[in-house]
């Protein structure tokens, strides 16, 4: 028994006065509204209202219910023009999760920038460094770094691609010099950066002479990219630190890049989500405004890498701002 419709065709029923003008309202037949309103009768096993042939009249059974159905569907009403609105109107709140240092420095500002298109969208960001369980519906949308994606039934979306690059503190490079080329780095105190996407101990780098495979050690190790901004200032020693988590730092004159020809642990940045099939408005446009915003910041932050002050590879002279440059690849002495 559809207990939804038979409601709607016992209060229909009231409202018209009679079995054949609600028929006539729902284009239906007599027989089936009567044969609704006794379904719901036994199922409640009450008597809703008295028939005769001239006259309806409902019980106080009835009147009680009446009112109770037409609350209840009023509500099944307003939800159902919700959710349909939902596919039409960004509104609401859209649950995001995203990894915490792409979330910081790409994710936040882009959510700053979608709310004043669709401002009746509120947000509820997670940043962790574990991929959520998109189909449980604690997020809609999760925004992710990763090498390659393992084969889900995620939609998956190709954001743009990005790098990591090595960084150190003036300081550091001062009292130890800078490395001139990849296997230096044995030589040094290398900061590990520890993520799901790559060995923290082995960095790949890519360079003018192809790629080289360095097996690195410290005495230091984080997994979140702004802690590991923190110990390189504090002079700790070389990191690898994603273009994005860098670029500030480097702007600044707090780091300095080293090895600036080369690059290292190339990333993709995914948009992630559990359905093409009945999207609402929220996450299409979100998703859609990630699309388009994304390149753009990551092409931002490649020309700023471009303009800042780097390690000239061949004299090893670093540019201190406000200072002459300062040969790195002798201890600084005071």
């Amino acid at each position: 028994m559809d207990t939804l419709q038979n409601m709607r065709v016992f209060a229909r029923v009231v409202e018209a006065g009679s079995f054949t003008a609600a028929a006539q309202s729902l284009n239906s037949t007599t027989g089936a509204m009567s044969r609704a309103v006794s379904e719901l009768e036994a199922h409640l096993r009450t008597r809703l209202m008295n028939r005769s042939t001239r006259r309806l009249a409902l019980t106080t059974a009835g009147e009680r219910y009446l009112k109770r159905c037409r609350q209840i569907l009023a509500d099944v009403d307003t939800a159902e023009e919700e959710a349909s609105c939902a596919h039409e109107r960004p509104t609401g709140a859209l649950r995001m999760h995203s990894f915490a240092s792409i979330g910081q420095h790409y994710v936040l500002p882009a959510i700053s920038r979608y709310r004043t298109l669709y401002p009746e969208v509120t947000v509820e960001l997670t940043l962790s460094q574990r991929m959520p369980d998109l189909y449980e519906g604690s997020s809609d949308v999760s925004v992710v770094t990763a090498s390659s994606l393992p084969n889900s039934d995620l939609v998956s979306l190709l954001l743009g691609s990005t790098f990591n690059i090595l960084c150190a503190s003036p300081a550091y490079l001062r009292a130890r010099g800078a490395p001139k080329e990849p296997r230096d780095l044995a030589h040094h105190e290398c900061l590990i950066l520890q993520t799901p996407a790559f060995p923290a101990n082995d960095w790949l780098l890519e360079g003018p002479h192809g790629s080289e495979l360095m097996e690195v050690s410290g005495s230091v190790q984080v997994n979140i990219a702004e802690s590991l901004v923190v110990a390189i200032r504090e002079g700790m020693g070389i990191g690898t630190l994603p273009l994005y988590a860098a670029i500030d730092g480097l702007r600044d004159g707090s780091m300095v890049r080293v090895l600036p020809a080369h690059t290292l642990q190339k990333t993709s940045i995914y948009a992630l989500y559990p359905s093409r099939k009945f999207i609402d408005a929220k996450t299409r446009t979100w998703v859609e405004f990630l699309r388009t915003h994304m390149p753009k910041v990551i092409a931002r932050d490649e020309a700023l890498l471009a303009e800042v002050g780097q390690t000239d590879p061949r004299d090893g002279l670093l540019p201190v701002r406000g200072e002459p440059a300062v040969a790195l690849d002798q201890p600084f002495e005071h």
